[in-house]
């Protein structure tokens, strides 16, 4: 088995993770229109993640279909370079998001992304991110499962403190 297949066949604990969270509360009507305030959004700490939290919106990752995900960088906390299999949208909603692209870790090199900017991150395509600065950073995540979280190197922690 080739270390690439090894990799996708491993998804990772930050996939477990995935798999593992609940939707937010929200107020559902008749209709199916559902309504979630930011009160009511439920942030589950994400294992070893250094403060770092996730909040699954809508969906389920570890299924087949859309889902809505939420993630809380604390300041200087970054995640190394990983992948997913799903072709994933993220939406910057608060903090200045610093994002890489490649195997390298270079947080030196980052560069950043503000409130309402987006990223596309391909499937299969290694990638970093998180906060470099002193606030806190939220984005939005919407991907169609089943997704998960790949190390590109499994002998590193995925999360990092970065100042």
């Amino acid at each position: 088995m080739g270390k690439r297949q090894f990799l996708i066949g491993t998804l990772g604990l930050f996939g477990v993770c995935l798999a593992a969270v609940h939707s937010a509360s929200g107020l559902e009507d008749e209709r199916g229109f559902r309504r979630i305030t930011p009160e009511g959004v439920q942030w589950r700490e994400i294992p070893n993640g250094r403060g770092a939290q996730i909040a699954t919106i809508q969906g389920d990752p570890s299924k087949p279909g859309i889902y809505v995900q939420r993630v809380r960088y604390p300041p200087h906390v970054m995640d190394r370079p990983h992948f997913h299999p799903d072709e994933r949208h993220v939406t910057v909603l608060k903090g200045t998001w610093y994002t890489g692209t490649g195997e390298d870790f270079a947080p030196e090199k980052a560069v950043p992304l503000g409130p309402g900017a987006y990223m596309l991150h391909p499937p299969g395509a290694v990638h970093w991110d998180g906060s470099l600065s002193g606030e806190e950073v939220i984005v939005q995540i919407i991907g169609f499962g089943p997704s998960g979280s790949t190390l590109a190197d499994p002998r590193q922690p995925f999360w990092v403190e970065v100042r």
